[in-house]
């Protein structure tokens, strides 16, 4: 498979709009990182195209965009808008566009093969949908994902609630990863992997070629400092569109998480010199006031070749020295998801009856050309699906069986709440998710209610895995399709 070039952690502020330039192959030649353009009203363009992206003084790779940038354009509408969203491609392959982690209607998913055919080249599809649930999405291609989405094309997606309360500062920040060394002309810059089918024989992916992390698809000091006045209350919206989960330390401030996958934390308490661990796929809001005048750093943590890409200074107005330094490599405990917020009873209990119960027991094993990832020893599309009816109140259990790898599982089409980790009940704020992080011999409980009719993926967002095997579908099977696949059209890359 193909990943991003250069570990990009992107870091997307939504407060200037950046001009891009028109030409498929231009050059973002900008020291600093550019702020992407907002995208709102009730028609939205969105194209697909090539373009070489500039990560940091020495590095421009060759990328996929929306809109000539990574991560693309904002978009950013109120709760209850109509959403269209007009999308052209014009990449030299198919491609499509999935909201990830808003309950889209099953025709608007954006996955090949599944829900649509793939948009050709040339080709334009409209999405539509009312944007009824406020908070932090992002969208990124479901063609061939592990190659597209690392080759750039991914951005934003905020829904702000009706009645939001005042925020001074409001920047988007997007972590990635990418390869600095090109490994082949034929590549295009990008590393390549085998190319792999569902099910077919793996890739083999060596995520140690990702060394170099990126802000907002900039590294180190090409990243544009966050500013900010003392008083001011500041949210980040952080999000992972890469492939490896990433600790993030915010210096010198107490802070709140408000929300995680977009969904708000019941009486959040503050944090101090603690890591968030964010998995791909995932999105932590976190709010903080500006008490602390200075020059701060908000950095990932661990000791990964090009972590230190992988930072952003938050700076007070006015001020111009540096009273931080960096601490990368100190050992500082991670926020608990599990017990975080205010315990209060939510929509699910682990002792109440369901509808349907299954087990999803994630595993790594040799296929006929490499590593494979499976579900129930399956690899997709022989994975048994979860079948539901409308109004079915659904438990999963996830075990991660698998003796290395973490496996951030990602379902499309609904939100579920988490109930337990390794067999102890969730004692904090109600855990309403879209993603799950899921370590090596880890077992989690969640449950959701099937109320979007369709067949909806639910896969590893490590988009490798996904690649590689690690997926199943929620299927309703009361649900008709007005969608059918072509079985003789191969372009459909759903994975």
């Amino acid at each position: 498979m193909l990943r991003k070039l250069l570990m990009l952690v992107t870091l997307t502020i939504f407060t200037a709009a950046c001009a891009n330039d028109s030409s498929q192959h231009s050059i973002e030649h900008k020291r600093k990182a550019k702020q992407p353009d907002v995208l709102s009203g009730k028609e939205i363009h969105i194209v697909a195209k090539e373009a070489q992206w500039q990560i940091n003084d020495n590095v421009t790779v060759p990328v996929y965009t929306y809109n000539g940038s990574v991560p693309s354009a904002q978009i950013r509408v109120k709760q209850g808008e109509r959403v269209k969203i007009i999308f052209k491609n014009e990449l030299p392959e198919p491609t499509a566009i999935h909201w990830h982690g808003y309950p889209v209607p099953i025709s608007q998913d954006g996955v090949p093969g599944v829900t649509m055919d793939a948009v050709k080249p040339g080709e334009t599809f409209t999405y539509e949908f009312t944007a009824t649930i406020p908070g932090t999405y992002w969208y990124h291609s479901h063609q061939k994902s592990a190659e597209q989405v690392d080759k750039g094309l991914y951005g934003t997606f905020i829904v702000e609630p009706e009645d939001e309360e005042r925020i001074d500062r409001d920047y988007t920040l997007v972590l990635d990863e990418w390869i600095s060394q090109q490994q082949s002309a034929s590549t295009n810059g990008h590393a390549h992997h085998s190319d792999t089918h569902h099910g077919g024989g793996a890739m083999t992916h060596d995520m140690s070629m990702y060394d170099l992390f990126t802000i907002n698809g900039k590294s180190g000091e090409a990243i544009e400092p966050l500013k900010v006045k003392e008083g001011e209350k500041v949210r980040l919206r952080l999000i992972n569109a890469g492939y490896m989960s990433h600790k993030l330390h915010l210096h010198g401030h107490e802070f709140k998480i408000v929300a995680m996958d977009g969904q708000p934390i019941n009486d959040p308490e503050p944090v101090k010199d603690k890591l968030l661990n964010i998995a791909p796929g995932e999105r932590y809001d976190i709010e903080f006031i500006a008490n602390n005048p200075g020059e701060w750093l908000l950095e990932c943590h661990g000791d990964t070749k090009g972590i230190d890409g992988m930072k952003v200074k938050i700076q007070y107005e006015g001020q111009t020295n540096n009273t931080d330094k960096v601490n990368a490599t100190e050992n500082l405990p991670v926020v608990d998801i599990t017990t975080y917020g205010k315990y209060e009873v939510g929509s699910f209990t682990l002792d109440q009856t369901y509808d349907v119960e299954y087990t999803m027991d994630l595993g790594t094993a040799m296929g006929k050309n490499g590593m494979v990832f499976t579900i129930n020893g399956k690899t997709y599309p022989d994975t048994a699906p979860i079948n539901v009816k409308t109004g079915d109140l659904v438990k999963v259990k996830i075990v991660n069986n698998s003796p290395m790898d973490v496996h951030p599982m990602h379902l499309h089409g609904h939100f579920f709440q988490v109930l337990s980790k390794n067999g102890e009940p969730v004692t904090g704020s109600p855990l309403i998710k879209d993603t799950l992080n899921v370590n090596p011999g880890e077992e989690y409980v969640v449950a959701f209610k099937a109320d979007n009719p369709g067949n909806w993926m639910f896969h590893c967002h490590e988009l490798h895995h996904a690649s590689a095997g690690m997926v199943t579908e929620v299927k309703y099977t009361d649900y008709k399709s007005d969608y059918t696949p072509d079985p003789n059209d191969t372009t459909n890359k759903g994975e």
